[in-house]
């Protein structure tokens, strides 16, 4: 609509009343629920009404485009700001029809939609549908990130998980890790790393697997997971956690950044802060202990 005023076109003069009008009709079929009566001829009712405001939505948003289509083939224009707005119309126009598309197939065909179709943002790509697994927060929106932490409470390696889940990461990570130290000799795990081939590839690179096995335990593998050195090496796992509260605490839990190669830079910049925090409280604990020495001196 701006594009077209500052192009001296006059086909969005009800542009305001247009956006109303898609919104209108957007929540209208949102708010529409399915029925949860037993009775069948009520459901289909209810069904229709979905259906029929869901076609209303969809074909106005058509004409929309058709609209805006049509607006951007009569710009004829030289200026890079203004091919550089068009541009950026054209990628959101494309967003249009691909959610024209998904609404026509899930709500209208009844189509299941599949998961590497959906889109969870138009102005970050990168967003993924997160399935925790936990207690109050079940699903979130981001981009998973595993760190390694050595046992003096350093970050010493971190990898931004683009759709990778933990299993798929287990051994490339430890890899990783190794060709910048490779005095790793051990390195403990959640359960979500464990499969039976990440347990056979670690223990070829590592002296110690603390890898918990999901799931019912053998007897074998109870002896393994209930042994003195395989808990000893599990207590020390807690500290990972400290440190990934610790990094959501200090700007981590929402990215500032923009596009996935400015969320891979700020997940750096937010473990360097960590580190630094981390070598700043040792610091000050050797200088309490100094001049607690001092005093009893």
């Amino acid at each position: 609509m701006s594009l077209c005023l500052d192009c001296n076109i006059t086909d969005w003069r009800q542009g305001k009343y247009n956006l109303k009008k898609v919104k209108k009709l957007a929540r209208r079929a949102q708010k529409l629920k399915h029925s949860t009566s037993k009775n069948p001829e009520k459901k289909a009712q209810r069904q229709k009404l979905i259906e029929n405001a869901y076609k209303e939505y969809i074909n106005f948003a058509k004409v929309i485009l058709q609209k805006a289509e049509l607006s951007l083939s009569s710009i004829l224009a030289d200026d890079m700001i203004i091919i550089a707005r068009m541009e950026a119309i054209k990628i959101y126009m494309n967003y249009a029809e691909k959610f024209i598309d998904q609404i026509d197939r899930r709500v209208l065909n009844g189509e299941k939609i599949p998961h590497e179709e959906k889109i969870f943002s138009i102005f970050q790509e990168h967003t993924e549908w997160i399935k925790k697994g936990k207690a109050g927060v079940s699903q979130q929106l981001g981009v998973r990130v595993c760190v390694l932490k050595d046992q003096f409470g350093f970050i010493v390696h971190h990898r931004v998980m683009e759709q990778e889940t933990d299993d798929k990461i287990a051994v490339p990570i430890i890899f990783e890790a190794k060709q910048k130290f490779d005095n790793i000799k051990s390195c403990s795990f959640d359960k979500g790393f464990y499969t039976p081939q990440n347990q056979e590839d670690l223990s070829s690179i590592l002296d110690n697997v603390i890898l918990p096995q999901k799931g019912k335990l053998s007897q074998k593998r109870s002896e393994i997971e209930n042994s003195d050195d395989f808990r000893e090496f599990r207590r020390k796992h807690s500290a990972v956690e400290a440190s990934i509260s610790a990094l959501q605490n200090q700007g981590l839990k929402k990215c500032r950044d923009h596009g996935i190669k400015g969320f891979k830079r700020y997940v750096s910049l937010g473990v360097i802060a960590r580190n630094l925090q981390t070598l700043g409280q040792g610091l000050q604990q050797k200088e309490l202990r100094r001049q607690k020495k001092r005093a009893a001196a």
